[in-house]
C-alpha cells in the first residue's frame, strides 16, 4: 500500500499510497461491531446495519454496504432504524459515504425524514510521513490528558468555537476511556493555562488505521501552526504503536491542511440525522 525511498537526486521520495486497497480496508472495518464500549452502549446487528446506542450525544448505524438492498426493501430498512430510535427518544446519524450505494440512497433518506449536516472528506496517510517533531509557537504547549476537569475544559473551548453547548463530549470522553484507556489519548495545546486546541486519537483493535478526531482551535489562536503540531504529535503516538495509517474524516477548514501534510482524500462522508419530533 505504500512505497519511500530516495528520489532522483538523492532527496527522499514521497510516499505512494494504493486508495482503493485502503478504501476497502476502512470498509471493512465499517462493518465490525466496535470494540472497548463502555458498559451502557450496546452495539447489534440489524441486517447488514450495526447499530450502536447508549452514547450521549445520539446513536449511530454503520454498515460496510448494503448487500444489494435497494427499493421498497431499502426503504423498510430505513424505515426499522426510524422505529427503533423513535421508541427510545432518541437521535440517530447515518452515516453515507460518497461510494455507498445505491446512487439514490440520500434521497431515500432525505424522504424518511433525515436531515444531511456538512459533508467531509475521509483523507489517509502513512504514519511514517506525518510522523516528526511538533513545532509548537512561543508561550504555546501540548501536553495529553486524562481528568473530568480537563475534559469539561475541552467541551467549553469547543463550544466558544462552534457557538453550540457540548455537554455529550467530557461525557463520551470519561466513557471512552473507562472503558478502554489504552485505545483513547486525548490532547490540549494550552497558552497561560488557557486551552486553545484539542484533540484526540482513537487506536482500533486489529487495525492498521488510527483515527484523528476533534482539532478544534480557538480563532484567534489559528493561521501558527498549533493544528499541524498536534496532528505530528498524534502521529507520533501511532508509530509508537506500530500504526501504520492515519484517517480523518476531514472538514473543509482541516482538509487543505491535512493534504499540504501528505494526506490523501479518498472518498467522502455526509452524516444523515434522524431526530425525534
Amino acid at each position: 500500500m505504500k512505497a519511500g525511498g530516495a528520489a532522483a537526486g538523492g532527496s527522499a521520495a514521497r510516499f505512494v499510497i494504493d486508495a482503493a486497497a485502503l478504501l476497502t480496508a476502512l470498509d471493512e472495518l465499517r462493518g465490525r461491531i466496535p470494540d472497548g464500549l463502555p458498559p451502557n452502549v450496546q452495539a447489534e446487528r440489524d441486517g447488514p446495519l450495526v447499530r450502536t446506542v447508549g452514547w450521549p450525544d445520539r446513536g449511530f448505524v454503520e454498515y460496510r454496504d448494503l448487500g444489494g438492498l435497494e427499493g421498497a426493501e431499502l426503504d423498510e430498512l430505513i424505515a426499522r432504524q426510524v422505529r427503533f430510535f423513535a421508541e427510545r427518544g432518541e437521535s440517530f446519524e447515518w452515516k453515507l459515504h460518497g461510494h455507498d450505494r445505491p446512487a439514490d440512497l440520500a434521497d431515500r433518506l432525505r424522504t424518511a425524514g433525515f436531515v444531511a449536516e456538512e459533508q467531509e472528506t475521509v483523507v489517509v496517510a502513512p504514519v511514517a510521513e506525518i510522523a516528526r517533531e511538533p513545532k509548537l509557537p512561543a508561550g504555546v504547549s501540548l501536553r495529553e490528558v486524562t481528568g473530568d476537569e480537563d475534559f469539561a475544559r475541552i467541551a467549553r473551548m469547543d463550544a466558544q468555537v462552534w457557538g453550540e453547548e457540548l455537554a455529550w463530549l467530557p461525557v463520551m470522553l470519561k466513557d471512552r476511556r473507562a472503558a478502554d484507556p489504552s485505545s483513547l489519548i486525548v490532547l490540549v495545546a494550552e497558552a497561560a493555562g488557557e486551552v486553545v486546541c484539542s484533540a484526540w486519537i482513537r487506536f482500533k483493535r486489529d487495525a492498521p488505521f488510527a483515527t484523528l478526531h476533534g482539532g478544534a482551535t480557538l480563532p484567534a489562536w489559528r493561521g501558527r501552526g498549533i493544528y499541524r503540531a498536534i496532528v505530528a504529535r498524534r502521529a507520533n503516538l501511532a508509530a509508537d504503536r506500530g500504526c501504520p495509517y492515519l484517517q480523518v474524516d476531514a472538514s473543509d477548514d482541516s482538509r487543505p491542511i491535512l493534504v499540504r501534510l501528505g494526506f490523501t482524500a479518498i472518498t467522502t462522508t455526509t452524516p444523515f440525522i434522524w431526530s425525534p419530533p
